[in-house]
């Protein structure tokens, strides 16, 4: 069995074949897909996606990137949806810093609101990070969540070890099957095996098989088999591990 800890198929990306989609991921072994909100408008087709298709687990938050056009209102309708809703977890939420013309203080308002709403409801968060690892770390050591995971990861062994010391997961997807890769693939080959976990960021972040198309939870399966020919191990080990490491941080979601 195969968790997805991060995947879109809410995007419209999906719109002409979501179920279809959804069948051939459940069919290739990934048997739960956690699909994460970017913004207020589409918290509800994350909800609707959630209830309709066997496997999905919802997760809703404010994304970084869409922070210029969210509303403080905003805040209290994701409070109202988490008090309401069954949940894994609060994201897609971080700060992006590589984006152009950035606006550090709107993301970190947003960010810190929701860390505060995530510790209210004791979840776990989805943390969207460029650039901003340890303007991230610093956040969380502020406020003690019950951890999360580390979508993308793509720090330094250090900053990995601060994640995990908080109770986070780090996330590994397409971007590590590429060959010239290799500060990345270094890392998913020798960071602990109980602090990984699986992903595809689902319609985005293509692994190097399909090359530029669109990213699909039906390639979990072949992204997990790349990590685990860095690492050594089979894919029944690493699937094994990596399923158990999603339901540590984020609760029996199987």
């Amino acid at each position: 069995m195969l968790i997805d800890t991060h995947c879109h198929l809410d995007a419209a990306e999906f719109d002409a074949d979501r179920g279809q989609v959804a069948a051939r991921a459940h069919t290739a072994g990934v048997e739960v897909m956690v699909v994460p909100a970017v913004e207020r408008a589409n918290f509800d087709a994350v909800l609707r996606c959630c209830a309709h298709y066997s496997g999905c687990r919802a997760a809703l938050g404010i994304h970084p990137m869409y922070v210029e056009r969210a509303q403080p209102d905003d805040l209290e309708t994701l409070r109202d949806k988490v008090g309401r809703e069954r949940l894994v977890a609060i994201g897609e939420i971080g700060l992006d810093f590589f984006v152009p013309d950035f606006d550090a203080v709107r993301q970190e308002y947003y960010f810190v609101e929701q860390l505060k709403i995530a510790r209210e409801f004791n979840l776990p968060v989805l943390l969207h990070i460029r650039r901003a690892q340890d303007a991230i770390l610093k956040q969380l050591r502020r406020f003690r969540l019950k951890g999360g995971i580390a979508h993308a990861f793509n720090g330094s062994h250090q900053q990995a070890d601060e994640f995990i010391k908080l109770g986070f997961k780090l996330g590994f997807g397409g971007a590590m099957t590429y060959p010239r890769a290799t500060r990345l693939r270094e890392l998913a080959a020798t960071l602990p095996l109980e602090s990984i976990v699986l992903e595809t960021d689902a319609p985005d972040i293509p692994p190097v098989f399909i090359g530029k198309g669109r990213n699909s939870p039906e390639y979990l399966p072949r992204i997990a088999q790349a990590l685990a020919e860095l690492r050594g191990v089979s894919l029944d080990e690493l699937a094994l591990a990596t399923s158990a490491n999603a339901r540590a941080v984020l609760g029996e979601i199987t």
